[in-house]
């Protein structure tokens, strides 16, 4: 028997497995954690430059905060309404905040020893040293009390509890001193002495207009913690009272805006009332406090606030870890990465006229080894053309001071046709987005702000040109934000193209958002949630068909950021199970389990978590040796499927399809340094390199490559 008629033989007589069974699930929450743990590797390796691994520790506790903002919040929700259902996976939300509570507390370990022990000591080896207040000299001291009395004492506002002064409100994400203040038995309180009588909780909100770190000299890279000082100087909050030891908490809330758009006459308006109510009455999630603060204050915040103790997590080091990041911006290349150096394609280096190149090719961008100067160009160069009529764009982070909105501003004031559609519900970018819609809206641009029910996840612009008497049109299609500042540090892709039908479909779909027009043949883009899960899972259909005709050749390579997709993974369980050898470069959640015998075992899944934030999506299908790949802003969850709308385009260039085979997935496939591999179970599992071969970093090798 021939080996094909053999692993044939052996596919028959194995046993499959239902592909709908639950129990081949992973958990959604548990995975992330998982994505979050290989965040923490990179600040556990040492190899990794010592800012850098200060950022990795910042990024950990910032994700977390997220995590329990958005994540930890709902499943609190569901314990409390008493909703009993449960997880794909079968386990109910309160399994889910116990599990999640033991997966992380190690995790937490982790980070403070990586911090407290090899961190900060390196970092003062290095001449940047946190101090302890009470290690300072008395004229360090009296400095820094001068300091206290003229930047810090008149915003500080200490807020005692009694029966007419009920608990205060804390705000999320702030970093908070608790203490208890008794009489001064010494001193007479004369007609007041009734109000001193008793002991009393005081709460005082340190400002976060002042910077945690204060250096102890001028021009000194020694630092002492803002909420030492302040501890230091309680007295002046409480002339005539003891005040007792300080303790540093800090609570997080949930900040999952509902909006109701339904009952919105104005969505703009609804959604600044919306972040106002979100910050002042969101319900609480989680109490961080030092090691060293009582069991009875621990026991009247948590019953204060309205938390239980499996809410409390002991923090051993710096509660906030990302204050620390103003170390970041020391003038110290020694400690940090070295630049990468950016590139420009080779099509438009040197080209005055970006459209005249468009005509000929595609071109096709790599970010951030490709610089964002091309996309930014790009739409100043429309912005400013004279037979540009117009621009239009899809919005969903911008940043603060982004130069595509100011050329979208320009090319409203030279006359053109703009329109933005502007994403007010991108989670955490709502006041930022709130802000450059108002701002775009005065220079005459048409703001959109998105669709009823839907959120615009697609990375789109259109540029409409008047050539030859006639109308053509040009597309910038991609993987990421329009935001050159996260552009820096996320991986993604991006084509610029003149296609015609790319081009007609790019019009329907602006149309669609603009005008609640509905088009569902699109003749080359996938869009949801209009035709695009119905397409990928014929395409992974399509890979089936091929593996069980003669040439055996059914093959799926996938680069997204998340898998999370019912049918999605059922499609895969079905392709792996025929014989369809499939690789999934998925950087977080993966709720797909490799690897299982009869279900899986011809899915391989890696995630790449290195310097860079890996965030392009990218599909390819063999399709019988006429290969198809796919790009664009489109993650395999239901989120991204049904309730986004989100553009992915096929690459019909042989040249580029070639270059993002070969040159990408290939070398993601060889990576020893930053891939991981997932294991049956969830869990990850470093790649051992080859004794032979060199340990291979994929993000690296991208570096100074010309497009």
């Amino acid at each position: 028997m021939n080996p094909v008629a053999q692993k044939i033989a052996h596919a028959k007589a194995k046993k499959l497995l239902p592909v709908d069974d639950a129990r081949y699930l992973s958990n959604r929450e548990l995975s992330w954690l998982e994505f979050n743990r290989r965040v923490l590797d990179e600040a556990l390796d040492e190899t990794t430059p010592l800012l850098e691994r200060l950022k990795f520790l910042s990024i950990f506790s910032t994700n977390l905060d997220e995590f329990f903002m958005i994540r930890v919040s709902g499943l609190k929700e569901q314990v409390a309404e008493g909703i009993r259902r449960t997880s794909r996976d079968g386990m109910t939300a309160l399994e889910q905040l116990v599990a999640i509570r033991q997966r992380l507390l190690p995790m937490l370990a982790d980070q403070m020893r990586c911090l407290n022990e090899e961190v900060l000591p390196q970092l003062d080896a290095a001449g940047i040293k946190i101090v302890s207040y009470k290690d300072l000299n008395h004229d360090e001291k009296k400095k820094l009390e001068k300091y206290f009395l003229k930047n810090i004492f008149p915003v500080l506002t200490p807020q005692a509890v009694d029966v007419s002064h009920p608990f205060p409100y804390v705000s999320n994400l702030s970093l908070n001193l608790g203490l208890t203040v008794e009489p001064d038995k010494s001193f007479d309180h004369g007609k007041l002495t009734y109000l001193y009588n008793r002991n009393r909780f005081v709460r005082i909100k340190l400002p976060p207009s002042v910077s945690r770190l204060i250096p102890v000299q001028d021009g000194e890279t020694r630092y002492a913690l803002l909420g030492e000082l302040v501890a230091a100087n309680i007295n002046y909050l409480f002339p005539n009272m003891q005040a007792n030891k300080a303790h540093l908490f800090r609570l997080t809330r949930d900040a999952d805006i509902e909006l109701r758009v339904d009952e919105a006459s104005d969505i703009l308006s609804t959604m600044e009332r919306e972040l106002h109510y979100q910050k002042r009455f969101s319900f609480p999630v989680r109490l961080e406090i030092t090691p060293s603060m009582p069991d009875k204050m621990v026991n009247y915040l948590t019953e204060s606030i309205g938390l239980t103790e499996r809410d409390v997590y002991k923090i051993d080091g710096y509660l906030n870890v990302p204050d620390l990041m103003s170390l970041y911006s020391l003038e110290r290349p020694d400690l940090k990465d070295a630049p990468i150096r950016y590139s420009i394609p080779s099509a438009i280096r040197g080209s005055e006229n970006v459209f005249d190149v468009l005509k000929k090719q595609d071109v096709l961008l790599h970010h951030p080894f490709t610089a964002y100067s091309t996309v930014t160009d790009f739409i100043n160069q429309a912005a400013e053309d004279e037979n540009v009529r117009a621009i239009k764009i899809c919005l969903y982070r911008t940043g603060k001071d982004s130069p595509i909105v100011k050329s979208l501003m320009k090319a409203s004031q030279n006359g053109k046709q703009v329109a933005a559609l502007v994403e007010l519900k991108a989670r955490f970018d709502e006041e930022n987005n709130i802000e450059w819609a108002r701002r775009l809206e005065n220079e005459g641009v048409h703001v959109i702000y998105g669709m009823r029910g839907l959120k615009t996840h697609s990375k789109v612009t259109l540029v409409v040109r008047y050539e030859k008497e006639k109308l053509r049109r040009y597309v910038h299609l991609a993987t990421g934000n329009y935001n050159p500042t996260t552009s820096k540090h996320y991986t993604d892709l991006g084509l610029l193209t003149a296609d015609e039908d790319i081009g007609k479909d790019a019009s329907d779909l602006f149309n669609f958002l603009t005008g609640y027009s509905y088009k569902n043949d699109y003749s080359s883009l996938l869009v949801a949630p209009i035709n695009m899960r119905e397409r990928m899972i014929e395409l992974i259909e399509r890979e089936i068909e091929h593996q069980n005709g003669e040439a055996k050749e059914g093959r799926i390579i996938a680069k997204i950021n998340s898998l999370t997709d019912d049918a999605i993974i059922r499609a895969l369980y079905r392709a792996s199970q025929a014989g369809v050898s499939i690789d999934l470069i998925v950087r977080g959640i993966c709720v797909l389990r490799p690897g299982i015998e009869g279900l899986s075992e011809n899915i391989r899944v890696v995630s790449v978590v290195g310097r860079f934030l890996e965030h392009s999506r990218i599909f390819y299908f063999g399709n019988g040796g006429a290969e198809e790949i796919y790009m664009g802003s489109a993650d395999w969850m239901h989120r991204n499927l049904d309730r986004r709308v989100e553009a992915i385009v096929p690459i019909k260039d042989s040249r580029l399809r070639q270059y993002i085979k070969e040159e990408i997935l290939d070398t993601y496939a060889k990576d020893t340094v930053n891939a991981q591999l997932l294991n049956p179970d969830g869990t990850y599992r470093k790649i051992a390199p080859d004794s032979k071969k060199k340990a291979f970093d994929s993000q690296m090798y991208f570096v100074g490559k010309d497009l």
